[in-house]
């Protein structure tokens, strides 16, 4: 998925061992963030989530490195995570995945987007996403888009990208008691549209479809009006067993429904 940006940011680089350097404020920052987020995931997102924080133990006080966060994946899913630009395209991104890369944008969000950064920021990245990839069925979808994004034409890639957010940045799951509880790395760190997604009556929460899914439009600067709602972990392989590219190409022929986004709160 292409990986948004503005002038409101720009991308730390690396030094020549590979580490960002991280400002006092920024630090502070991803404190703030991560004190404000923990037991608001504690409460509310999907216990294999839960128990990928536990196992990656991600520090309160700092930024992690992507080293740090790569060395614990790499032993468990095979793994990296790869600070990037906060942009790249499509076929970076999906190069990325199919090889076991996770892009990492390397800023983190000021005070006025504490509570959602369009952009995807380093808390975003680290806290968001790399617990649900220590599971092994996550990770392995991941890879999966990453092949099939590959294998795509220009034209198919916000397709297969819009299966990627209604999934793994913005997927609901049930959960071993058959409640619907959220999986997805953007709600995860979003301190407000986790609780939003998890409690409120405004959002549709409907059956994962995939045809539904690959024709509805979503926007990235408001709470999202319709959540899908996966079986189990399982379900994540059975959606990568279909054959995506004619799936796709079938969506296109239909095309994008009406967008939902007058029935969503702003951000």
């Amino acid at each position: 998925m292409s990986r948004y940006t503005s002038n409101n940011y720009l991308a730390k680089q690396a030094d020549s061992e590979g580490l960002i350097q991280y400002e006092a404020d920024e630090h502070a920052m991803w404190a703030e963030l991560f004190n404000a987020q923990i037991s608001l995931v504690q409460r509310h997102m999907v216990n294999e989530y839960l128990e990928g924080l536990a196992t990656l133990d991600l520090p309160s006080h700092r930024i992690p490195q992507c080293s740090e966060i790569s060395e614990k994946l790499s032993s468990i899913t095979g793994w990296q995570v790869v600070p990037v630009p906060a942009l790249i395209g499509y076929q970076r991104f999906f190069d990325m995945l199919a090889n076991k890369q996770f892009p990492a944008a390397s800023f983190i969000r000021r005070k006025e987007d504490f509570a959602y950064v369009k952009e995807p920021d380093i808390f975003h990245e680290i806290f968001g996403h790399t617990p649900l990839l220590t599971n092994h069925k996550v990770a392995e979808f991941s890879q999966t888009i990453g092949r099939i994004g590959q294998q795509a034409t220009s034209q198919q890639h916000a397709w297969l990208a819009r299966l990627y957010w209604f999934t793994i940045e913005f997927g609901l799951i049930k959960n071993n008691t058959n409640h619907m509880v959220p999986m997805g790395s953007g709600l995860a760190s979003s301190p407000t549209e986790l609780i939003y997604a998890a409690t409120s009556d405004l959002p549709q929460r409907l059956p994962f479809e995939l045809t539904e899914v690959l024709t509805t439009p979503y926007r990235i600067d408001i709470k999202q009006p319709i959540y899908y709602v996966l079986d189990s972990f399982d379900h994540l392989a059975e959606i990568t067993e279909c054959d995506l590219l004619s799936e796709i190409e079938k969506a296109r022929t239909r095309g994008l429904k009406e967008p939902h986004h007058l029935l969503a709160r702003a951000v």
